[in-house]
């Protein structure tokens, strides 16, 4: 089974309260919230940490965000990422914007 994690960035998010593991017979999926860069890669380190083999992030990390979760991981982990040119739930901006 794959352990794998989606995480999303929004400033009123917190982790310990945003958060769901959704299971299928072949995936368990780990979706977390947090609230800026430096949260999502604390997260992302304990995520590796408990077992999950995958991290996909949500569109409002910028290349700034990805590259700083990619950095926290220290190829440990593949980390992918949802691409939008603007986000329509960040105001048509990046997340390094607001979050960088």
């Amino acid at each position: 089974m794959l352990k794998a994690a989606f995480m999303f960035v929004t400033p009123e998010a917190n982790p310990g309260e945003h958060k769901a593991v959704i299971r299928t017979p072949m995936v368990e999926l780990h979706v977390v919230g947090v609230k800026n860069y430096d949260e999502a890669c604390e997260v992302a380190k304990k995520l590796v940490e408990d077992g999950i083999a995958a991290i996909e992030l949500c569109g409002g990390f910028g290349h700034l965000g990805v590259a700083r979760v990619v950095e926290a991981v220290g190829g440990k982990v593949p980390v992918g990422a949802v691409r939008f040119d603007i986000h329509p739930g960040l105001e048509g901006k990046s997340g390094d914007s607001i979050f960088g």
